[in-house]
Parts: C-alpha cells; sequence; structure tokens
C-alpha cells in the first residue's frame, strides 16, 4: 500500500493515464506516417503488417513506460536538475551538446574506460540495431521502395514516399550494399552477441552478476539475425526451399523482439539519451559549493547532489534522518557524512556491539 501512494502509476487502478495517452498518440502518429508515407498505402506492403503491429505495440510500449519511469522520484529530479543545468548557461551547453552525443550516445566512451572487449560488442550490436532499424522500419511504414529505372530490369531507383533519390545498378557494389544491408546488420549483430556470450560464461565477476533478462536479450538478438540470415541463404544457395517456412520464422522472432523491447534490458536505448542531463548536472556541481562532512569537516561531493539526495530518498522509502534532526531542512542527516567516515562509524558501531575486536 505504501508503494502504491508514493508512486500512483503502480496502484491496483490500472494503467497510468498520462503514459497511455502518451501511447496512444505515438501510435497515431506511426499510423499517420504509414499512411501519409506510403502514398496512401498504395506503396504499404501487405505481407509486412506483422512487422506493423509489432511496431505499434513497440511505441506504445515504450512511450508509456518512458512516461511512468520519467515521473518516478529519482529519475524525475535528475530530469529536472539537468533542465536546470542546461538553462543556466545554454550557450555553452548547446555548443556541448554535439560532443557529448558522439561521446556517450554514439562512441560510448564510458563503456571503452571499463573494457575494451564490452566496449566492441555494444559497438557491433548498437550499429547493427541502428543499421537493421533504418532499414526495417522504413520498409514496413512504405516510406521506403524500390523502382525498376526504365526497362532495365537490373537497374533501381530508391523513393523516400514520393521523392525519388539514388539509382544504382543491382549488380553494383552500392546494389549488393543495398540489398544486403539487413545481412550486414545481422552479421554485426551476432559478432557483438557472441563476444558477450563469451565474456558472460568465462568470466566469474559477470557470472556473479548475471540475471535471467541479460540472456534473454542476446538470444532475441541471435534468433533475429541468424532467422534473417537464413532467408538470404534459402535464397542463394538452396533455390527458395523452405523460404516460406523461414520467412515465417523470421518474422514471429522479429514482432516478438518488439514487444519486448518495452519490458526487457533493451529498453536502456531510450533511457540512454537521459545520461546527457546527467552530463550537465555533474558540470554544474563541480562548480558549485561542496558538501562538508559533519565528522571530519572534509569536502566530499556536491552540496547541491547531497540536497537532492535527502529530499528523493525518503520518497523511494529510505529516510536516513537521524534522531533529534529538525523535521524538513535536512539537518542531522545520514547523506551529511562522508563515505570514509560512514565505513568509520560502521566498524564502530560493529566494535561496540560484539563489545570490541580481538
Amino acid at each position: 500500500m505504501a508503494d502504491e501512494q508514493k508512486f500512483p502509476s503502480l496502484s491496483r487502478a490500472g494503467l497510468d493515464r498520462r503514459g497511455t495517452i502518451w501511447g496512444l498518440l505515438g501510435v497515431a502518429v506511426l499510423l499517420a506516417l504509414t499512411f501519409i508515407g506510403s502514398d496512401g498505402l498504395v506503396w504499404f506492403d501487405a505481407a509486412l503488417v506483422g512487422y506493423l503491429f509489432g511496431m505499434i505495440f513497440m511505441v506504445f510500449g515504450v512511450i508509456y513506460r518512458y512516461t511512468v519511469w520519467i515521473k518516478r522520484p529519482p529519475t524525475a529530479m535528475l530530469n529536472k536538475r539537468g533542465w536546470d543545468a542546461f538553462k543556466q548557461r545554454k550557450a555553452k551547453n548547446a555548443a556541448a551538446l554535439p560532443s557529448l552525443v558522439a561521446t556517450n550516445l554514439l562512441a560510448q566512451g564510458f563503456i571503452r574506460r571499463r573494457s575494451t572487449a564490452r566496449w566492441i560488442a555494444h559497438q557491433l550490436i548498437f550499429w547493427g540495431c541502428i543499421l537493421a532499424a533504418l532499414i526495417t522500419f522504413p520498409l514496413t511504414m512504405g516510406l521506403l521502395h524500390f523502382e525498376s529505372v526504365g526497362q532495365q530490369a537490373d537497374r533501381y531507383q530508391i523513393y523516400a514516399s514520393r521523392v525519388g533519390t539514388l539509382h544504382f545498378d543491382a549488380d553494383s557494389i552500392i546494389g549488393w550494399i543495398i540489398f544486403h544491408g539487413l545481412d550486414i546488420a545481422a552479421v554485426l549483430v551476432l559478432a557483438g552477441v557472441f563476444i558477450f556470450l563469451r565474456r558472460r560464461l568465462r568470466d566469474p565477476g559477470a557470472l556473479a552478476v548475471e540475471r535471467s533478462g541479460d540472456f534473454l536479450a542476446l538470444a532475441g538478438l541471435f534468433a533475429v539475425s541468424v532467422t534473417g540470415l537464413f532467408l538470404t541463404v534459402s535464397s542463394i544457395w538452396l533455390e527458395g526451399r523452405f523460404y516460406s517456412a523461414l520467412n515465417t520464422i523470421h518474422a514471429l522472432t522479429v514482432v516478438l523482439g518488439l514487444m519486448y523491447i518495452p519490458f526487457g534490458k533493451l529498453f536502456h536505448i531510450f533511457q540512454r539519451p537521459g545520461n546527457l542531463g546527467v552530463e550537465y548536472y555533474k558540470r554544474a556541481n563541480l562548480e558549485g559549493a561542496p558538501a562538508v562532512c559533519t565528522r571530519c569537516g572534509d569536502e566530499f561531493a556536491s552540496a547541491q547532489q547531497v540536497a537532492d539526495l535527502i529530499e528523493v530518498l525518503p520518497q523511494v522509502g529510505f529516510d536516513y534522518s537521524l534522531q533529534g534532526s529538525a523535521d524538513g531542512d535536512g539537518s542531522g542527516n545520514y547523506q551529511h557524512t562522508c563515505p570514509r567516515c560512514r565505513r568509520a562509524k560502521v566498524a564502530l558501531a560493529q566494535s561496540t556491539r560484539v563489545k570490541g575486536f580481538g
């Protein structure tokens, strides 16, 4: 009952109202783009309708979960502080935004500092998924289609809705890359999956913190990639044998994968941009007043960060106020103690409890 009072979205009343509205608006936008972009469904491929249903479910689920997630006290506080920090120096922060996007979102340098192998795996899966999405989503929505040029059966033109763009020969290098773009994406994803599996099966530290959702995400990426490659194998080397069955299996894995995204580990794809606000928050804290430990007098963190912790923690069920402190002003709170002194207090408390060590 306490959790329901703190988080109304988790109550027995049902779905979060705001999340539902935003989710339905997102679905409406997706359907409108599909109708308009496919020229009134002229270029919509009915064979891809299953993929479209998967996209509809994914869009609603992602928007709904993001709306609920962003309202939780810790996330709401970080979101607020991030925007506050950004607005303090708009011009400077806006100029720094491309660099932050490149390093934090695209290059993912923070992962490379932990492990080069993990960084390579993340990059392979990241760019493989980006490439697959850039091809699959426009094709499914009818925003992208190919038309033969004149009477030449081996020459095509790419159309973005009604707008004609690139011409290419099917037998050229460009043509091969375009027609095998999803195969390239599958190979990139599989390479990343194998690196992750090798690490998770051989690294004792990774095994110690392993969760079922970690393997489920890798299994989903593996299934989508392998079944997609099987379609190419059937077309090129098996003269189309088993293609219909393989296509059904592949479509099922893709649709299930899209439906899984809002609920599984892959949802962090949509949470990751929030780290940009966290970076602005960190920079503002470095320039602000420091917090001073009430036990040793040393500076140990940002005063703003400590104040935010004191405000947020009680909202999620963790109140570190000390007995005798004034209510609501943050005085006498355990958060005003530096990490070193916290460890010392734990050791002293344990020593008192067992009446001394040794």
